[in-house]
C-alpha cells in the first residue's frame, strides 16, 4: 500500500453548528492517494482533516472508484474519478485565495448536526456566493476518528516530530563549527585591521592640520567672492520680485474671471443634472409591457439588417458612379485642348454631372433620414432595456420572499437573462453598424466635395479657354482689317500710276519729294486726293509693283460676313493717317508671333490664316520673324 501525497495545507473553514454560531476554524487539509495492489490494483482517495492546536481534532474520508460513482450520481458531477482530485484541489486553493476578502467568492463550510463537533459525522461543503444564490459545487461527508485512528494519528506527528528534531540537532552542530571557525578567523582579522586603523589615524591627523590652514586662506577668498555675488544677487532679485508680482497680479485677474466662468458652467450643469434626473425617473416609470416589445424589437432589427443590405448595395452603386465621373473629369481635361469639341463636350458632361449630384442628394437626404429612424427605434430598446433591468430586480426582491418556489422557478430566470444578455449584444452590433454606416456616408460627402471641386475647376478652365478663344477672335478680326487697309492702299496706287503720265503734262508741279507708295506700304495711308493728282511716279516703284504682287488670301464664310462691314470702314479709313499714336508701325506686335507653352491651337481656322511668306512685306522690320523662327512649329495665333 503506498500513498502519495497531494494537498497539505491550512485553510479557513467556516463552522456551522445547530443552535450555535458561525464561527471561523483553521483546519489542515491533507489529500493522498491510496494505490493497492493486493489482491486487485485499486485507488482510493484519503482526504483528512485536522487541526494543528488541537490534536484530538481528526475526521477521515476515504473515497474508492464505486464511492465516487455514486457520489457523481447524486451531486451531478462532471468529472472522472482521475481527474476529481485535482479539481478538489483547485476549488480549495480558489477558497484559500479569497480567504482573506470582506466577501469571499468561495466558502469552505463544517455543517454539523450537532450543537458541538464532538465526535459526530460532519459534511465539508464548497460553497460559491453571489448576490443571487450560494452554489455548493461540492459536499464531501467525513467521519470523526476513533481512538485507534487518533492514536495512529499522533503516533505519525510523534515520528514526524521527531526526525524534524534530529534534523534540527545536526543543524545546530553544523552551525555551531561554522560559526567558532569564523569568530576565530574573525578575531585574526580584527587585530590587523586595529593595527591598519592605527596608521590611518596618524596619517590622517597630519592630512587633515595641512588641509585646514589651506581651507582656511580658501574660505576667506571665496567669503569676499561670496559677498560681492550676494549684493548682485539681491539687486536681481528685487526686479525679479517685481516682475513676478506684476505677473502674479494679472494671473489672479485671469483667474477670477475663469472662476466666474466656471460659476456660470457649473449653474448650468447643475440644472441639466436635475433635468436628466428627472428624465431618468421618467423612463423608469415606464417599465411595463416588456416581453411583446422584445419581440417588436427582433422583428425591427431584421427589417434593420434588410435595409443594411440595400444600403451596402446602394453604397456600391454610388461608388461605381463616382468611378465613372472620375473618368470623365480625366477626359474633359484631356478635351479642355481641343478648341470646339471641348466645349461642346463638357457642356453635355456639365449637365450629366448635375443631374448625378441631384441623385446623390436625395439618396444621401433618403439615408439620413433613414438613420434618424434607426436611432429611434435604438433609443426605445435601450428605454426597453431599462424597464426590463428594474422588472428582473423587482422579481429578485420577490424571489428572497419566496425560497420555496425558488428552485422551481430558476431555469425560468437564467434562460431570460440569457436572452437580455443576446438581446444587449444584438443592440451593442446594430451601434457599430450603424456608426459604420455613418463614417460611409461621411467618406461619400468627402468624395462629393471633391468632385464638385473637380467640377469648378473644369468650369474655370473653359472659361479661360472662352477667354482665349475670344482673343483669338479679335487678333484674327485685326488681321483682317489691316489686310484690307493693305488691299484698298493697293487698288488706289494702281489707279494713280494709271494716269500718272498725263497728269504729269497738265500738273504745273511735279511734286519729286511726296513719299512713294510700295507695295509693302503699311507706312503711310493713302489720302483720296493724293491719290488723283497728277504727279509722276518713280520708277522704282513701279518695279516694286510689278515684282510684288497684292496677296490672295481666302476668309472663313462666317468671318466674310461678320467683316462687311469692317471693310467699308476699312476704305473710309484708308483716306486719313492712321495709327498716329504708333508712328508708321501698321502691322502686328511681336508679341502675337511668339508660340505660348500656355496657348491652344485652333483648329479649323485654316481658311482665315495667311501664309507667313505672304505677310513678310507687309510687316515692319521689327516684326519681320526671323529665319530660325521659320523652323519652329505654327503659334497658337497662327497655326501650321
Amino acid at each position: 500500500m503506498a500513498a502519495e501525497s497531494m494537498f497539505n495545507r491550512p485553510v479557513c473553514v467556516q463552522v456551522r453548528c445547530q443552535g450555535c454560531e458561525e464561527r471561523r476554524l483553521n483546519v489542515r487539509v491533507n489529500i493522498e492517494l491510496l494505490s493497492i495492489s493486493n489482491p486487485v490494483h485499486k485507488k482510493d482517495l484519503a482526504v483528512r482533516l485536522t487541526d494543528d492546536t488541537d490534536p484530538f481534532f481528526l475526521y477521515n474520508l476515504v473515497i474508492s472508484e464505486e464511492d465516487f460513482q455514486s457520489l457523481k450520481s447524486q451531486q451531478g458531477l462532471l468529472v472522472d474519478f482521475s481527474a476529481f482530485p485535482q479539481k478538489f484541489i483547485d476549488l480549495l486553493q480558489q477558497c484559500i485565495q479569497e480567504q482573506n476578502k470582506d466577501i469571499p467568492r468561495f466558502l469552505l463550510q463544517l455543517v454539523s448536526s450537532a450543537s458541538v463537533l464532538d465526535h459526530t459525522p460532519v459534511s465539508l461543503n464548497v460553497v460559491e456566493t453571489n448576490p443571487f444564490k450560494h452554489l455548493t459545487h461540492l459536499s464531501l461527508k467525513f467521519l470523526p476518528g476513533n481512538d485507534a485512528d487518533i492514536k495512529k494519528f499522533l503516533a505519525s506527528c510523534l515520528k514526524c516530530l521527531k526526525e524534524d528534531k534530529m534534523m534540527l540537532e545536526e543543524k545546530l552542530r553544523k552551525t555551531e563549527e561554522d560559526l567558532t571557525r569564523q569568530l576565530s578567523y574573525a578575531q585574526q582579522s580584527l587585530s590587523e585591521k586595529s593595527r591598519e586603523l592605527d596608521k590611518l589615524k596618524n596619517e590622517w591627523t597630519s592630512y587633515t592640520t595641512a588641509l585646514t590652514n589651506k581651507h582656511t586662506q580658501e574660505l576667506t577668498n571665496e567669503k569676499e567672492k561670496a559677498l560681492q555675488a550676494q549684493a548682485q544677487y539681491q539687486q536681481q532679485h528685487e526686479q525679479q520680485k517685481k516682475e513676478l508680482e506684476n505677473l502674479h497680479q494679472k494671473s489672479i485677474q485671469q483667474l477670477q474671471n475663469r472662476l466666474s466662468e466656471l460659476e456660470v458652467i457649473n449653474k448650468d450643469l447643475t440644472e441639466r443634472r436635475y433635468k436628466g434626473d428627472s428624465t431618468v425617473r421618467e423612463l423608469k416609470a415606464k417599465l411595463s409591457g416588456i416581453e411583446d416589445e422584445c419581440q417588436r424589437a427582433k422583428q425591427e432589427v431584421l427589417s434593420l439588417r434588410r435595409e443594411n443590405t440595400t444600403l451596402d448595395a446602394e453604397c456600391h452603386e454610388k461608388e461605381k458612379l463616382i468611378n465613372q465621373l472620375q473618368t470623365r473629369v480625366a477626359v474633359l481635361e484631356q478635351e479642355i485642348k481641343d478648341k470646339d469639341q471641348l466645349v461642346m463636350r463638357t457642356k453635355e458632361v456639365l449637365d450629366a454631372t448635375q443631374e448625378q449630384k441631384a441623385i446623390l442628394e436625395e439618396s444621401t437626404e433618403k439615408k439620413q433620414s433613414h438613420i434618424e429612424k434607426l436611432e429611434t427605434t435604438i433609443k426605445s430598446l435601450s428605454a426597453e432595456l431599462l424597464k426590463a433591468n428594474e422588472i428582473i430586480k423587482k422579481l429578485q426582491g420577490d424571489l428572497k420572499t419566496l425560497m420555496s418556489k425558488l428552485k422551481l422557478k430558476n431555469t425560468v430566470t437564467i434562460q431570460q437573462e440569457k436572452l437580455l444578455a443576446e438581446k444587449e449584444e444584438r443592440l451593442q452590433k446594430e451601434q457599430k453598424e450603424l456608426q459604420e454606416m455613418g463614417q460611409s456616408l461621411r467618406v461619400k460627402e468627402q468624395e462629393v466635395s471633391k468632385l464638385q471641386e473637380q467640377l469648378e475647376t473644369t468650369i474655370q478652365k473653359l472659361e479661360e479657354s472662352k477667354q482665349l478663344l475670344k482673343t483669338n477672335e479679335n487678333v484674327i478680326t485685326w488681321l483682317n482689317k489691316q489686310l484690307n487697309e493693305i488691299q484698298m492702299a493697293k487698288k488706289l496706287e494702281s489707279s494713280a500710276s494709271a494716269h500718272g503720265g498725263a497728269r504729269t503734262a497738265i500738273s504745273p508741279h511735279g511734286m519729286p519729294d511726296r513719299p512713294s507708295f510700295p507695295s509693302s506700304g503699311i507706312n503711310h495711308s493713302i489720302s483720296p486726293l493724293y491719290a488723283y493728282q497728277n504727279f509722276p511716279e518713280p520708277a522704282h516703284n513701279k518695279i516694286v509693283n510689278a515684282q510684288c504682287p497684292v496677296p490672295k488670301i481666302q476668309f472663313n464664310t462666317q468671318l466674310s460676313k461678320m467683316n462687311r462691314c469692317s471693310d467699308v470702314q476699312a476704305a473710309t479709313a484708308a483716306a486719313h493717317p492712321a495709327n498716329k499714336e504708333n508712328g508708321d508701325n501698321l502691322g502686328l506686335e511681336s508679341k502675337y508671333f511668339k508660340k505660348k507653352d500656355d496657348s491652344i491651337p485652333l483648329r479649323g481656322l485654316s481658311q482665315n490664316t495667311v501664309n507667313s511668306e505672304y505677310l513678310k512685306p507687309y510687316l515692319p522690320a521689327k516684326a519681320q520673324p526671323s529665319p530660325k523662327a521659320a523652323v519652329t512649329p505654327a503659334s497658337a495665333y497662327f497655326p501650321g
